[in-house]
């Protein structure tokens, strides 16, 4: 999937989690397409590096330092990009909460306690819910826009553990079509990706290197997912191409839901490559 590189020509996008992985790289790929993109992340150097990353490519951006599960911070995160470029078009809602002391506690329903399930929620689900609350309004005064929230393909099945981390995702899905079916009349679409087991930074922090082998033997594209892959399907889902798509979940996961569960352990039994 490669995108026209004036497919979003025009536009003005935030993309929240913006400092590094899918988000970065959504980032950049909104800019290619022609998008002015507010990037946005709670780390503001991270954000200003990305920033820069797409001035030096001949692209418009500034960075924005925000904490999604606050509506201040959000409210004012939305004011800088209509302040900056003259309106909001497109919303990226990224940002969760991968920090490896967090997701390691995050534990079976039994295991879990209340500060794990309610820090994650803020972020993963009231920071995607805060983002619409806001950034649609702005959109309505321009005619319409496109909301692409970041699900996963964990939101879609259950899990032996990330147990807060799954509920989040599902209920982003949730959120995402009651987006839709709220706005789709006043001109807002609002979809969501469902990303499998992607190469990131957060990947490496939280995934031993035999759960990760076991993930590669389930994907059954010949690699795992790359941030790349992501940001060309979020851009996708924002453009005119996609403009009578709206309320739906995109897995993109090289397969890895497209299979009986144990699909790994009999390719090991046949002895075929992982």
């Amino acid at each position: 999937m490669n995108p026209s590189t004036s497919a979003l020509e025009g536009r003005v996008a935030i993309v929240t989690g913006a400092g590094s992985g899918i988000g970065r790289a959504t980032a950049l790929a909104f800019s290619a397409a022609g998008a002015a993109v507010l990037v946005a992340d709670l780390n503001g150097e991270r954000a200003e590096a990305v920033t820069g990353e797409i001035e030096a490519r001949g692209g418009r951006a500034r960075a924005c330092r925000v904490d999604v599960g606050d509506e201040s911070s959000i409210a004012a995160m939305v004011a800088a990009a209509v302040d900056a470029f003259g309106g909001l078009d497109i919303l990226h809602n990224n940002a969760a909460d991968s920090d490896p002391a967090l997701m390691a506690r995050d534990r079976t329903v039994t295991e879990i306690d209340c500060e794990v399930w309610d820090r994650t929620m803020r972020v993963n689900l009231r920071g995607p819910m805060l983002g619409c609350k806001h950034a649609i309004p702005r959109m309505l005064e321009r005619g319409g826009g496109a909301i692409v929230n970041t699900s996963s393909a964990s939101g879609l099945t259950g899990d032996l553990a990330r147990t807060a981390y799954a509920a989040s995702k599902a209920g982003l899905q949730s959120l995402t079509q009651s987006v839709a079916t709220q706005y789709g009349k006043q001109g807002i679409r609002c979809n969501a990706i469902a990303p499998g087991v992607i190469a990131t930074p957060a990947l490496e922090a939280n995934v031993a290197p035999e759960a990760l082998a076991i993930y590669r033997g389930s994907t059954l594209a010949p690699r795992l997912g790359r941030p790349e892959d992501i940001a060309a399907a979020v851009v996708f889902l924002a453009s005119p191409a996609a403009e009578f798509i709206t309320g739906q979940i995109l897995p993109v996961d090289g397969g890895l839901l497209a299979h009986h569960p144990t699909v790994s352990e009999l390719r090991a039994l046949a002895g075929s490559p992982a």
